[in-house]
């Protein structure tokens, strides 16, 4: 039985997201305030948190910058703010999934699971250690630890899974549509520019200034990687 959190302060609405998660046959536990909500979730272990934008005494964002310095809990924010500059903000503060209020609870239930099985599918993945190399990068898959060189590159969990969504279908081009559908999920409802922003924020930390970016874009289309013709992508198993 997965455990959730649900962070929200509107009695209402918090009451009515616990009865039809606990009629999903999920163990749930609620909280109206900010910082207590804080405390549960670093505190206990949940298998994944639903967690309102605006909080009394600390609000989502900071809440969700301070479990993933911690934790790898997925997050599931709701808010009624729905700008694609609330939603890349949620994002970038460690949310997982984002859902604008007001939502059908169905909706809420298939994102919630859709999370719960990609954690699930990476801890299945965990099991064998593997390096990938591409070009002049390094990726050891288990522990997601990223090195350009001699230099670590420090990635978040989504800028890590667009770069090895990449690296994976190397010399074919990928679409904006396609790397939604693989980081944020199909259920997602998220704008295809999005993945605009988080490309840019990969092409900073990975590129080498005065050298061709690593992620070509293919306009109209999306993006791609080229090997170097002397050096494939190879990978080998630790």
């Amino acid at each position: 039985m997965s455990k959730i959190l649900i962070i929200e302060d509107e009695k209402n609405l918090a009451r009515f997201v616990e009865l039809e998660l606990k009629h999903e046959k999920y163990e749930t536990q609620v909280e109206g305030n900010g910082r207590k909500g804080l405390d549960l979730a670093l505190n206990e272990d949940f298998d994944a948190i639903l967690l309102d934008l605006m909080l009394p005494d600390l609000n989502g964002l900071e809440i969700a910058r301070r479990v993933r310095q911690e934790k790898t809990t997925p997050i599931i924010m709701m808010t009624a703010r729905d700008s694609v500059i609330d939603r890349v903000s949620g994002l970038d503060h460690g949310a997982d999934d984002y859902i604008v209020k007001p939502f059908a609870i169905e909706e809420l239930l298939a994102r919630l699971r859709a999370v719960l099985r990609r954690v699930q599918i990476e801890k299945r993945a965990m099991g064998v250690q593997k390096v990938v190399h591409f070009n002049d990068l390094t990726i050891e898959t288990a522990n997601r630890i990223v090195h350009r060189g001699d230099s670590t590159v420090d990635l978040t969990k989504r800028e890590y899974n667009l770069l090895m969504t990449l690296i994976e279908n190397k010399n074919n081009v990928v679409t904006r549509e396609q790397l939604l559908n693989k980081i944020w999920g199909p259920e997602s409802k998220i704008e295809t520019n999005v993945v605009e922003v988080y490309v840019r924020y990969l092409r900073n930390k990975i590129d080498v200034p005065g050298r061709p970016s690593y992620i070509k874009t293919v306009r109209g289309t999306g993006y791609m990687v080229r090997t170097d013709e002397n050096d494939e992508a190879r990978e080998e198993t630790k």
